[in-house]
């Protein structure tokens, strides 16, 4: 197991490479940059040169009267020197090689530097956003398994009764219509759009927070997250009680339970003294990955129709932004953390059925 532990840790190097790598390559061909967003910026506000370049409004005045030729649409007007330091303080006055392996030895130190257009580093900037998207990943991952787990058996030993047919249309139902869906028609529903106006919209507290009891504090929490919640959780049951069900059924026509009955053994130490173990194995193993899909990518819409200021609205105003140290450090982060949750399933593998060796199989 040691050996392949080895081989699956030296493998992330050469994979977080390459991911890396086809990144950078795409965003060198996206249409704008963060030059463009600070020239676009200009056009509309003035002052925001001085924020920008640090100088006085008279140097901000004389760099808009002064021509010069740039590559950059909508720089006519700009002095080229200030485009020149532009540039620079994004990095951009290097060659794109050398750009991105000074990106990949600082992502080695894990130095991610500071966001563009945010006056603090991408590291503090993520985690002053983590607080959101670790509420709405766990909370999500949590109930996901606790409706999937057990309606999942008793799809299974109920299979092809009544109860198995409706639960089934509401689970494909659950899974085809996408969450955001969801979420907009609680909204109307439930959140002063033409009904009821029962939950609020935007964050995970209120203004009073700060305020109230423990125990208010705790209601505040849950009513916030109310809303976000069943439209993920809605769409996100679906797949896991499918998977619970079908290993369910396998397991059970298995001999070694036809001869568990033989013995005399009741239905349910059966079911949960014998078959429980073999077929939770996929889907107990498959819990840290399907936290970090919630964590990390389940809640981007989400957040965006609930005005909840996570990773997911970080990442894409990120990307709205051109902000490509924010943007490049997450997708660092994150896919350093995907590969290590998916070694981690494989070992959650061997401890839960010893019988898997993975050292006896090709990486």
């Amino acid at each position: 197991m040691a050996a392949y532990i080895l081989r699956r840790l030296l493998l992330m190097i050469p994979t977080l490479f390459g991911i890396m790598a086809v990144s950078f390559i795409v965003i060198q061909f996206a249409p704008g940059g963060p030059v463009e967003q600070v020239i676009a910026r200009l056009a509309g506000d003035g002052g925001a040169l001085d924020r920008i370049s640090g100088g006085g409004a008279d140097a901000g005045s004389q760099e808009f009267q002064e021509g010069g030729g740039s590559n950059y649409r909508g720089a006519q007007g700009l002095d080229p020197e200030f485009i020149a330091q532009l540039e620079k303080q994004f990095g951009f006055d290097k060659p794109p090689v050398e750009r991105f392996f000074l990106m990949i030895w600082n992502y080695a130190r894990f130095d991610f530097g500071d966001s563009y257009f945010r006056d603090i580093s991408v590291i503090d900037l993520i985690i002053e956003k983590m607080p959101v998207s670790i509420s709405l990943g766990l909370w999500l991952t949590l109930l996901s398994y606790l409706i999937s787990i057990p309606l999942g058996i008793r799809k299974a030993v109920k299979d092809g009764s009544a109860f198995d047919v409706w639960t089934s249309g509401i689970v494909i139902i659950g899974y085809a219509i996408p969450s955001f869906l969801f979420a907009i028609m609680l909204m109307v529903f439930f959140a002063g759009g033409s009904f009821f106006d029962w939950f609020p919209l935007r964050g995970l507290t209120s203004e009073n927070f700060d305020q109230l009891s423990w125990p208010a504090k705790i209601l505040d929490y849950f009513w916030h997250l109310a809303l976000p919640l069943t439209a993920m959780v809605l769409s996100a049951f679906a797949t896991t009680t499918l998977l619970t069900k079908n290993s369910f059924l396998e397991e059970i026509r298995k001999q070694y339970v036809v001869t568990a009955r033989a013995k005399g053994l009741a239905e349910r130490q059966v079911l949960y003294g014998h078959v429980f173990r073999n077929a939770m194995l996929i889907i107990i193993a498959g819990f840290p990955g399907a936290f970090i899909s919630a964590f990390f990518t389940g809640s981007l819409l989400i957040e965006n129709i609930f005005s909840l200021d996570g990773l997911g609205l970080l990442g894409f105003r990120s990307v709205l932004d051109r902000d490509y140290a924010v943007v490049f450090a997450t997708l660092y982060i994150f896919s350093l953390i995907g590969l290590f949750v998916a070694l981690l399933s494989d070992l959650i593998y061997t401890w839960i059925d010893p019988r898997i060796d993975f050292d006896r199989r090709d990486v």
